[in-house]
This record gives structure tokens, C-alpha cells and sequence, in this order.
């Protein structure tokens, strides 16, 4: 697209400033306020968590994210020119429409027909031209532009360094020019809802820039007032859908002393000691089905409050805001020299070894990605998060709903963001509307339905062509974040409020399922293993109840009625679902010992044997109806399937097996698939992940697989230590969260469990799993009376608000007296240090806190540890 204003002419538009800050019109307030102090420093971190670069960006792969869950920012951090290339989340091309066909009902019947006839090039023929959606591709996300800021750019630079802080969110880019240091700190502020740029120089006087916007879609550019450009542009029209969503992208500078001034839609500084630039936009988008909104409004209203902070206020308020959620969950795997090299530097030589703290880096960027993309009233991250600088990015940026927004949303509950996870919420609640109408046009059935990919406007009718978009179970897969979310939760009324999009996605699957007349089984048709064909030719994706979907299902039937159970509701609608249930097609093992991606033994002839869509061991994660205690032959059997897949793969793929082999319990293979992530191939200059191209998933599904590496949540049962890779044998983790209500903190040494601190959130049951017999107490000490089920678990009865203490029973015997060891106590059970475990609690356990204390008073007289022995024996 063109502009009004050609780049070119709009970069070089400057206007002499005949005028300072007091002349601009704007208020006493807004002026006088910058030149508040600006507030300390954090302190430094004893491992700074920080992504550095000797140098400026030259690509867009290598700029740093910013991001306040709408807006955000790719930070070039140049020396001549700096750029910020600007993304809102409600820019989309096209606009409101259905997608709807009105001839899919139709054409069903015959459709089911042919897929259980084995006539898959007919089925697709006829899915594609009656079946898909209209149009038959979703909208794509699109980009705003660039906020362009032209700097001196005379002299010789050095001492360079630009670095994003993922403590404080915040950039910086410094360096040395003509005896003058230059610092910029750019932050996206969610209290304010702005981007931020604060400019200094060490000399007094020397800031002298210009900014301006330029962008790749239609806009225009102005100057609204004395210290303000604007872009104003609209969405791109596609698929025969106008482009309905305006927005407004300002930019002001606020300069401390010098002058400053905007015409022709380029703001020009001269003479400043420093300046503050504050960036809003605004778009036209209200929901998804309504873009009539005004964005110079929405712009200016977040730009006239911000302007009336000074930086000091608008950086605390930042800082502050992000670390409320950052910092709640902290992770140490050791360090060495090697983290002090620049990040690519680190990417590129960390399959070498000898970089643990990459990979607390790696997990805490995942945290600060889905921080910076998705908060509460924003779209959810799509395949780019947040971040495009793109007319059409690849497949759209859309919401892939086959596994990529799903694994996105991965470490909301375990990595303690579950305010993250409220945009994905929102949206079940919009695809729920779409999606019933969806229902009734195409399969004449109650409840609702989404198939694989989704966008702003909340299509949820197949799309992309049989092969990829004939799959109905995308909105049953998300919608399973409403139990989630419960089962780290316990809130019962966000489970109320949630549960009719719960309940109409099971009512979906109770109208449509049909019997296979070979197998007897009720399953989807017609349907597809995600992207994965199981013949070559036309129509080879086509099938009936492939072994995704009913795992799926198996999760949804149990979801829904155990959320109506627990709210005492649809008593009658309970009660029909697992009977349905109860004929779903079973997981089965196939010949070559592997779980079968299909009904039938396809997999061995399937024309992609080592495909990245791995669909079928969602049974293993992130479901966990595959277990090796509870299943073991379906267990072999996944693990057979993983070796046969192979461990390359694009970068969310190999995200999703990190996940895998550590619920196969095999760290060591899971830490050398993020190895293989964490290389050049598969992970950008800035840590994004790439498929490639760039896609968000791999890295919130890699910072998920760590969490799985230390804490395991499933079946009521919290496991701790279950795939700690041999690599990182010494470490803690604080803060994270496990279903049941817990938050969890893990030290560890030796590649054993040292102490694991449980936090209640709720009352109820507790049950761990450890490799050694573990000792519970309370924070104060007291014992907690607990039971022995089986070997290696744990368990005791949680109350609400209280903190235990889990530590392994001590094998040493060097604290008892010497008459006591192997003794028996007066209960009659052998003591453990003679070898034969005693299930209670002694003074000589030396992992509580009272046995710790005789071990350091090993000058007590015997006697009187003997007597106290004696008295705590008295069970």
C-alpha cells in the first residue's frame, strides 16, 4: 500500500522549533511534570535475567519484544535511525462476517457416506466445494507500522549495548558518540496503556531527533497538534470481505528544555537535555462483531492521561505492574561464564553444554512473552503472540486451534499466570455464539462447534480445505481450558460462569458422534488426525474418529460432568454423557508396538512417518489418560511412537515432545530436545521461537516442558522431581502451580529432592509422589499425620491458607544414641535407621528442623538425646 505521504517525504519532514513546551498549548501539568526525578535502578539480579547485544538490530528476528497485552513493540535499539515497529492486537484485515455455508447440511450425509467407504478423494471433492466455510480462508492479522526516530548520526560510535530486562520489562540501548553518552528506555505499559521511549544525553542541550510514523498499509499522516504526529490507516480488504478496522497511531514528545514541535506529521526535537515519547493507538475494533468504534478517541484518551504522568510515574507504574506476575515464580539451574556472552552468542553454542542458566533465561522469556501478549480484556496470543510486522504474516497469524494457541496458553496454570489465560476465556464465550450458529448450519445439531483455526472475527466453520480444516474438535480441545483453570483454581464461580460453554460443547459431540458400522464405536466423521494424512493422494487426511478426537472427547465428557457435579446442576445431561463415553473408540496399539493415529493400523504405510504433528499422544500430554502407573502398555506404547516420529521437527514440535519425555519420565531426552531447540536453526537472534518462521508457541510449549521437568500435576496427584534432566543436578524452582490448589517450591541436589514447600490454596486431599519416602510438617513444625497408598506417595489432608514442608526421611543413623539404633520404639515398629521404615515422625528424623538442630548440637550429652528419643518414641 501507499501513503498520502511517501516514506521518503514524511521521514524527511522537520520543522523548525520556533517554540518550547510552553507554547504547545497543552497543559501546565503535562509540561512541567517531566522533569521529575526519574526513580532508582533495581537493584541487579544475582543472575541478571536479561537478553543482550553489542550491536543494533538489523533485522526484525533480532529487535526486542515489548508488549502490554495489546500493544507492542520490536525495539531495534540503531544509532542513526531507531525503530520500533508497532503491532495492536485488533488490527485485522476484513471485518464482521459469518462464514457459514448454507449447502454444508446437506452435503453431510454423502460426505459420511464415502469417508466409511474408503472413497476419501470423493469426501474431499465434496467437503470442499459444499462443506468449507465462505470464504474458505479465515482474516489475517496485520501490522500498524513503524515509529521511526531520526537521531545525529555524526561520529564514530562505541561502548554499544542495547538489552531487554525480563524483570522489569524494559529496554535499554546505550552508547557513546562525540563524547556523549546516548541511553533510550522503551517499555509498553499496561496501566497506561502506552508505549514508552524515554531519551537522554549526558551533555545538556544535545538531543536533537525527529519522529514520525511510516507503515505498509493505506494511512495518512498529520500533525493533531503542536507536539503530536498521527498515523490514521484501515485494514486491508480479503476473501471479498472490506477492510472494516481503523486505527489512529500517535506519537508525542515531551522534551525538557530545548524546543519542540510537529508539522506534517513529524515531531522535531532540537536542543533537548532529555525527552519523553509516548506512543498510543487506537483502533475501531469493539468485538467481534462490531468495528465501528472510534480510534482517534480511544488514542487520544490513553495519550492525554499518560501525558499527564511524569516518566518517573509512568516507569514505577510499569515495573510494578510486571512484576506482580513475573516475579512470582523463580527458577535457578546454576550458572557459568558462558551467560555473560550475548545471547545469540549463548543460542548458538549451547548445545556445546556448559550454559545451565540459558535455560532459566529461556523458561522466564516464555513467562515474560505471555505477560507481554495476552492480560485480561486483549485478544488471546496468536500464532505470533502479539507481535507482526507484516500485511499478511504467515498462515495469518490466526488462532491454529489444531495445537498452536492451545500449547500458547501451556504455562498459564503451571508457570503462575492465570491472568493470562482470561482472553482465552472471552473468547470460548464469542466461539460459543459463532460457533452454534455453525452447528445448526452445518451439521443440524445443538451445542457448538470450532474446527481448526479461528481469527477476530471468531469463524468457526471449516476453512483451509479438507485436508487441514475438516476437523470438529478444536472448540472441544479449548474449551477444556474452563476445567483447567478450576482444577488449579478451585473458583467455583468462574467455573459457573463458564460452564454453559462447556456443557454446549459437549452437547455438540452427543448430536453429532455417529457409529462406525465396522467397529461399532462412536466417533467423529468426517474428521482428520491434525494435518497428518494416513494415504497418499486425495483425500488421505480424511477419516473416521481418528484417536485425537476421542481422547479429546474422553476429557470432555469427564470435564462436563465433573464441573455439573461440582456445581450440583444438569443432573439429567450428567447422566446421559458417559454412556456416550463409553462407546468412544478405544486407544490401540498397532503392530509395530506403536498407539495407533488412527482406528486402523495406518501408521506404518502413512506417507509422513516422522510427521511434526505428533495428534495422537495428546492422550499423554497434555491429557494424562496415558500413565505409567495406571497404563503401562499404552505408556510402551507412546514411548514407541516418539522414537519412531524421531526427535527433529519444527520449533513448536519439538516444544510439544520436551513435554512428552518428560511425561515419560526421561529428562535427559527432554533436555536434549530443548538442546535442539535452542539452536540458531530453530531459535531466533531474540530467543523467538522459530517453526520456522517465526511461531510463539515453541517457546511458551518449551517453558511448559520445564515446568513438567519438576513439578507434574495429574490425577490428583502432584509429583515432584519426575524428569530432572541429569544436566542440571543442583537447583530450585519457587512458585509454581499444581492442579489440586498448590503452589509449589522444589530445591534440589545430587539430582535428588533436599525440601519441597507446599502453599494451600485450598482444602482438600494431597497426594505426592517422590523417589524417596518424604516427611510432611507444617511451616511451625508440627507434624502432619499422613498415609503410605503405595511406594514413593505421600499423603495427607490440606487445609486452605497452610504451608507444609516436605522433606525425604533420612537414611543416616548418626543422630540416634547408639543404644536407640535399631532398636524398637514402644509402638513396635523397627526403627528406620535399622533399615525397615517406621511410617511416623521421630526427634532423629534429620530432615525437620529439630533434627537439623541436634545435628549441629552434636555436643549434647547422649543421655539426654536418648531420653528425648525415648519421649518422642512414645507414639
Amino acid at each position: 500500500m501507499t501513503s498520502d505521504i511517501g516514506r521518503r517525504t514524511f521521514m524527511a519532514l522537520t520543522a523548525s522549533a520556533t517554540a518550547g513546551v510552553a507554547a504547545t498549548g497543552l497543559t501546565e501539568q503535562s509540561a512541567s511534570a517531566q522533569s521529575a526525578p526519574l526513580p532508582p535502578q533495581p537493584a541487579p539480579h544475582a543472575r541478571p535475567l536479561t537478553l543482550w547485544y553489542p550491536t543494533p538490530a538489523t533485522e526484525w528476528l533480532q529487535a526486542l519484544p515489548i508488549g502490554n497485552g495489546r500493544l507492542g513493540a520490536m525495539v531495534y535499539g540503531g544509532t542513526d535511525n531507531e525503530e520500533l515497529q508497532l503491532s495492536d492486537d485488533t488490527v485485522w484485515a476484513g471485518g464482521p462476517h459469518e462464514y457459514d455455508n448454507p449447502k454444508a447440511f446437506a452435503a453431510l450425509p454423502r460426505i459420511k457416506q464415502l469417508v466409511f467407504d474408503g472413497n476419501w478423494a470423493e469426501a474431499e471433492r465434496l467437503v470442499n466445494s459444499d462443506f468449507l466455510g465462505l470464504p474458505g480462508s479465515q482474516l489475517h492479522y496485520q501490522t500498524v507500522g513503524s515509529l521511526r526516530l531520526g537521531l545525529p548520526a555524526a561520529g564514530i560510535v562505541s561502548g554499544y549495548r542495547r538489552a531487554l530486562d525480563l524483570d522489569s520489562a524494559v529496554t535499554t540501548t546505550s552508547y557513546v558518540r562525540d563524547g556523549v553518552t546516548w541511553t533510550r528506555e522503551a517499555f509498553a505499559s499496561h496501566p497506561d496503556q502506552m508505549i514508552v521511549v524515554r531519551l537522554t544525553a549526558s551533555r545538556p542541550g544535545s538531543l536533537t531527533f525527529t519522529a514520525g510514523f511510516e507503515s505498509p498499509m493505506r494511512f495518512t499522516l498529520s500533525s493533531p497538534d503542536p507536539l503530536t504526529a498521527a498515523l490514521d490507516g484501515t485494514g486491508d480488504d480479503a476473501g471479498g470481505v472490506s477492510g472494516t478496522v481503523r486505527f489512529r497511531a500517535l506519537v508525542r514528545v515531551l522534551a525538557e528544555g530545548g524546543t519542540a514541535s510537529s508539522v506534517g506529521g513529524t515531531v522535531t526535537v532540537r536542543g533537548a537535555n532529555a525527552a519523553t515519547v509516548l506512543v498510543s493507538v487506537g483502533t475501531s475494533y469493539v468485538s467481534w462483531g462490531n468495528a465501528g468504534g472510534d480510534a482517534a478517541a480511544v488514542a487520544a484518551s490513553r495519550l492525554n492521561a499518560a501525558a499527564n504522568r511524569p516518566y518517573a510515574e509512568l516507569r514505577t507504574r510499569h515495573v510494578e505492574d510486571h512484576g506482580t506476575l513475573f516475579r512470582r515464580t523463580s527458577l535457578d539451574v546454576g550458572t557459568s561464564e558462558a551467560a555473560n556472552l550475548p545471547t545469540d552468542e549463548r543460542v548458538a553454542r549451547f548445545a556445546a553444554g556448559g550454559d545451565p542458566q540459558l535455560v532459566e533465561l529461556h523458561f522466564q522469556f516464555g513467562r515474560y512473552l505471555l505477560i507481554a501478549c495476552s492480560r485480561p480484556g486483549t485478544q488471546p496470543a496468536n500464532l505470533q503472540g502479539l507481535w507482526n510486522n507484516l500485511v499478511s504474516p504467515p498462515w495469518g497469524s490466526k488462532y491454529t486451534i489444531n495445537i498452536n494457541t492451545e500449547m500458547n496458553y501451556w504455562p498459564a496454570g503451571p508457570a503462575n499466570l492465570l491472568e493470562c489465560w482470561d482472553p482465552v476465556f472471552a473468547m470460548l464465550d464469542e466461539l460459543a455464539v459463532a460457533g452454534r450458529s455453525t452447528a445448526r448450519t452445518h451439521y443440524g445439531v445443538d451445542g457448538w462447534v470450532t474446527h481448526h483455526n479461528t481469527d477476530a472475527w471468531r469463524g468457526t466453520a471449516p476453512v483451509d480445505g479438507a485436508f487441514w480444516g475438516m476437523w470438529p474438535t478444536g472448540g472441544a480441545w479449548m474449551s477444556l481450558a474452563i476445567w483447567e483453570h478450576y482444577r488449579y483454581t478451585s473458583d467455583l464461580a468462574a467455573l459457573r460462569r463458564r460452564y454453559p460453554v462447556l456443557k454446549g460443547a459437549a452437547q455438540f459431540f452427543l448430536g453429532s458422534l455417529v457409529t462406525d458400522p465396522t467397529t461399532g464405536a462412536l466417533v467423529t466423521c468426517p474428521s482428520v488426525s491434525p494435518e497428518n494424512a494416513h494415504h497418499s493422494g486425495a483425500g488421505g487426511s480424511l477419516c473416521a474418529g481418528p484417536t485425537m478426537d476421542n481422547q479429546i472427547l474422553r476429557d470432555l465428557f469427564d470435564a462436563v460432568t465433573g464441573a455439573a457435579e461440582v456445581l450440583g446442576v444438569d443432573a439429567d445431561f450428567r447422566a446421559r454423557v458417559p454412556s456416550a463415553r463409553a462407546r468412544l473408540a478405544t486407544m490401540r496399539i498397532g503392530a509395530q508396538g506403536q498407539l495407533q493415529e488412527w482406528q486402523q493400523d495406518w501408521d506404518d504405510g502413512a506417507p509422513e512417518r516422522q510427521h511434526r504433528h505428533i495428534s495422537h499422544l495428546y492422550g499423554l500430554h497434555p491429557s494424562n489418560q496415558i500413565s505409567r502407573t495406571r497404563t503401562p502398555d499404552l505408556f510402551a506404547a507412546a514411548r514407541t511412537t516418539l522414537v519412531q516420529r524421531g526427535d527433529a521437527g519444527t520449533g513448536w514440535s519439538l516444544a510439544w515432545k520436551i513435554n512428552f519425555w518428560a511425561r515419560l519420565q526421561e529428562g535427559e531426552r527432554s533436555h536434549q530436545l530443548l538442546s535442539d531447540l535452542l539452536t540458531p536453526e530453530r531459535t531466533a537472534p531474540n530467543l523467538f521461537d522459530l517453526h520456522p518462521p517465526f511461531q510463539i508457541d515453541g517457546n511458551f510449549g518449551a517453558t511448559a516442558g520445564i515446568t513438567e521437568w519438576l513439578v507434574q500435576s495429574q490425577r490428583d496427584e502432584l509429583h515432584l522431581l519426575p524428569a530432572l534432566p541429569p544436566g542440571l543436578p543442583n537447583g530450585s524452582v519457587r512458585g509454581l502451580l499444581a492442579r489440586g490448589g498448590f503452589e509449589v517450591d522444589v530445591t534440589w541436589a545430587g539430582g535428588v529432592l533436599t525440601e519441597a514447600v507446599l502453599h494451600a490454596r485450598t482444602s482438600g486431599p494431597a497426594r505426592l509422589r517422590t523417589a524417596r519416602a518424604v516427611t510432611v510438617t507444617t511451616s511451625t513444625g508440627v507434624q502432619v499425620p499422613v498415609t503410605r497408598p503405595e511406594s514413593g506417595v505421600t499423603a495427607f489432608t490440606a487445609e486452605t491458607g497452610t504451608t507444609y514442608r516436605i522433606a525425604p526421611r533420612s537414611r543416616r543413623s548418626h543422630l540416634l544414641p547408639r543404644a536407640a539404633r535399631g532398636s524398637r520404639c514402644t509402638s513396635g515398629t523397627h526403627c528406620r535407621r535399622a533399615g525397615s521404615p517406621c511410617p511416623r515422625y521421630c526427634w532423629y528424623d534429620s530432615t525437620s528442623s529439630i533434627g537439623r538442630a541436634w545435628a549441629s548440637a552434636g555436643s549434647s550429652p547422649a543421655s539426654t538425646r536418648a531420653r528425648r528419643w525415648r519421649s518422642r518414641s512414645q507414639h
